[in-house]
C-alpha cells in the first residue's frame, strides 16, 4: 500500500510601516511581516526597512538539470536518480532557509547570495558532479554544459520567475521537437497572469486580517506570503470564471492538444477507479525519484494501483490490488491533492510534504474522477507497453517556465467556453471546479520511459499525427471534478483560498498542476481497448 503521510507597535506610523511592507513582499514571506510588526522605531529605520522589503525575494528559480539530460544510459539511471532528487532537496531547504530570515536579509544586503544561493551553488555543483561520473562510469557522455546549471537565481516579488529561464519562448519544447510551441506564450492568458499581473500582483496581496496574529490560519487569512502556509496562493492567482472571457481552447501550440476528432480512431474506452476515497496517498514520485522517500515534496492522490510508492518494482506494481471496476486495469494515476485554505489542518500538517513544506490546508477528495482513453484523428492506436510511464505538465513550472506546462483548469458549465492556464477560478454557486489533463499520445515504439521522463513520448501534431516516427496510442483524459468553497478577494487578499499542492518554491501557483500514469492494463484489457476505440466504440 502506498505510505499515507496522512513587541506591540506604539503608533500608527508603525502599523502602515508594517502594512507597506507585507504588501512589498508577495510570495514566499512565511515570517516578514511579523518582523516589520516588531521592528524598533528609532533611526529612521522605518523608511529602510520598507525600501528593503521591497528588494526582497520571493523564491529561488533555479535550471532544472533533469530536462536537460536526454542520454542516460539505464546502468546510470538510478543513480542520477537520485541525484536529481538531492537537487530538488537541496532546494527545498534554500527556500526555506529564505523563507525564514527575512530579518537577516534585511540587515543584510549580502545575505542571500552569501547564505543561500551561494552554498545553494555548491551543493549542486557537487552533485552534477556526481551525476557526470555516475553517466561516465558505465561509458555514457556527459554534457559539460550542464556543470554551467549549478547556480540559481533568486527572484524578486516583481520579478516573473518563470520567464527568466526562458520557459516562455516560442518552440520551447523538448530536443525531439515533440513539444514545440508549447510555450504557452499565444493563448490562454501567461503573459497577463505572470508577467504582468501574476508576480506584481502579489504586492497587494500582503497579510490577511487574521495572518499576523494567528499564524496566518485563522479563517483561512494570509500571511505576507500569501495562503495560510505562508507561500501561496495569492489574490492574484484566482479569477472570476464569469470575467475571464471566452478561451475554449484546451492546451496551447501542441501542449495538452485533444488527440481525437471526427476521423481517424473514434472511439473510447472509459476505466472506473474511484475517486480515492480509501485516503491512498504518498509524497513519493516513482517515476522521477525512485526509491527516495518524499521525492515529491507534495502530496500525491492515487487511485488505481494500490502500491504505488518510491520502493515499488514494475514486478510489485503489476502483482497489486486496485481501485479499478476492471480488474485487468492495475495502472497507477496520480496528481498532486487540491487544499482548501479555510485555516484547518489535515493529518500531514507537521510532516515532510506537506505542512512542514508549505502544503497546508484540508484535503478535498475529487467528487469525480473521470478516466477515459480516447483514439487518434489521424488514424489508428497500437497498444501501450506494459510499464510505459507519461508525465503530463510540470511541477516546477512556475520557476522552469512553461514548455512543458499542461494545465487546464474551468468550471462545470464553462468547460466548453474557458480553460484557465495561470489561474485559479472562482466558480459561480452550482458550479464545480474541474482540472482536465490530457496526456501525450505518442510513443516512441520503444522506450517505457526516458532519461527525463518526457523524450519517449509527445503531444500529436496539430493535424493529429505524430511527428518522428512516433506511433500513436490510446490518449488518456483526466477529468477532476471537485466541490470547492467559493473563495473570497477583499481587499486585495483571498480568504478560504484553495491550491493543488507543489514544491514550496513554485509558490503554490496554478501553473504547476500535472499528472502522472504507469501502465499495467493486462494485455487482454489493453487489446480490448484498442480494438474499442480503432472501431469506433464507446467502452467502459
Amino acid at each position: 500500500m502506498g505510505r499515507n503521510t496522512r513587541k506591540r507597535r506604539s503608533s500608527m506610523a508603525n502599523k502602515a510601516i508594517a502594512a507597506s511592507a507585507a504588501l512589498a513582499l508577495g510570495g514566499g514571506g512565511l515570517i516578514w511581516a511579523n518582523f516589520y510588526a516588531s521592528a524598533g522605531e528609532s533611526h529612521n529605520s522605518g523608511q529602510n526597512q520598507v525600501k528593503a522589503a521591497g528588494a526582497q525575494v520571493a523564491t529561488i528559480a533555479c535550471p532544472d538539470v533533469g530536462q536537460r539530460l536526454t542520454n542516460v544510459p539505464q546502468r546510470a539511471r538510478q543513480g542520477v536518480d537520485r541525484e536529481l532528487a538531492l537537487l530538488d532537496k537541496q532546494i527545498t531547504e534554500a527556500y526555506a532557509r529564505l523563507a525564514s530570515t527575512r530579518q537577516a536579509q534585511a540587515q543584510d544586503a549580502g545575505f542571500v547570495q552569501n547564505a543561500i544561493t551561494g552554498p545553494l551553488k555548491e551543493k549542486r555543483a557537487a552533485t552534477i558532479d556526481r551525476i557526470r561520473i555516475n553517466i561516465q562510469r558505465v561509458g555514457g557522455q556527459f554534457d559539460n554544459s550542464l556543470s554551467q546549471l549549478a547556480a540559481c537565481t533568486p527572484q524578486t516579488a516583481q520579478t516573473n520567475a518563470g520567464g527568466n529561464n526562458g520557459g516562455q519562448n516560442n518552440n520551447g519544447g523538448n530536443n525531439n521537437g515533440n513539444q514545440n510551441n508549447g510555450g504557452q506564450n499565444n493563448n490562454g492568458g501567461n503573459n497577463n497572469g505572470q508577467n504582468g499581473n501574476g508576480q506584481n500582483g502579489q504586492n497587494g496581496n500582503g497579510q490577511g486580517g487574521n495572518g499576523q496574529n494567528n499564524g496566518g490560519q485563522n479563517n483561512g487569512g494570509q500571511q505576507a506570503g500569501g495562503g495560510q502556509g505562508g507561500n501561496g496562493p495569492v489574490a492574484a492567482d484566482f479569477v472570476d470564471i464569469t470575467k475571464a472571457g471566452n478561451n475554449a481552447q484546451f492546451g496551447v501550440g501542441n501542449n495538452g492538444l485533444a488527440a481525437n476528432g471526427n476521423s481517424g480512431s473514434r472511439g473510447s474506452f472509459t476505466t472506473k477507479c474511484g475517486t480515492n476515497g480509501n485516503d491512498n496517498h504518498n509524497t513519493d514520485n516513482v517515476i522521477v525519484a525512485p526509491g527516495v522517500a518524499n521525492g515529491a515534496h507534495h502530496l500525491h492522490d492515487y487511485v488505481g494501483n494500490q502500491s504505488n510508492d518510491a520502493f515499488a518494482s514494475d514486478q510489485e506494481l503489476a502483482g497489486a490490488q486496485t481501485s479499478c471496476q476492471n480488474q485487468g486495469d492495475k495502472s497507477s494515476y496520480f496528481w498532486p491533492v487540491l487544499r482548501v485554505q479555510d485555516g484547518t489542518q489535515d493529518f500531514d500538517q507537521n510532516n515532510d510534504g506537506g505542512g512542514k513544506e508549505g502544503n497546508v490546508g484540508r484535503i478535498l477528495q475529487p467528487a469525480q474522477a473521470q478516466l477515459k482513453f480516447v483514439g487518434n484523428k489521424a488514424g489508428n492506436v497500437v497498444a501501450m507497453p506494459t510499464a510505459l510511464r507519461i508525465i503530463t505538465g510540470d511541477a516546477k513550472a512556475f520557476v522552469n517556465g512553461n514548455a512543458n506546462a499542461n494545465v487546464n483548469w474551468s468550471c462545470t458549465g464553462f468547460e466548453n467556453k474557458v480553460q484557465l492556464k495561470d489561474k485559479y477560478p472562482i466558480c459561480p454557486q452550482g458550479s464545480q471546479v474541474v482540472r482536465t489533463s490530457f496526456f501525450q499520445s505518442c510513443w516512441d515504439g520503444q522506450n517505457i520511459d526516458s532519461a527525463n521522463h518526457r523524450t519517449h513520448v509527445s503531444f500529436v501534431q496539430g493535424n493529429g499525427q505524430c511527428a518522428n516516427g512516433f506511433k500513436a496510442i490510446p490518449q488518456l483524459q483526466v477529468r477532476l471534478v471537485y466541490n470547492v468553497p467559493r473563495p473570497q478577494i477583499q481587499n486585495g487578499q483571498v480568504k478560504n483560498a484553495y491550491a493543488v499542492d507543489s514544491f514550496p518554491e513554485n509558490l503554490h501557483k496554478p501553473i504547476t498542476d500535472h499528472n502522472d500514469f504507469i501502465n499495467f492494463f493486462s494485455q487482454n484489457t489493453m487489446n480490448q481497448m484498442v480494438n474499442c476505440i480503432n472501431t469506433g466504440r464507446k467502452c467502459q
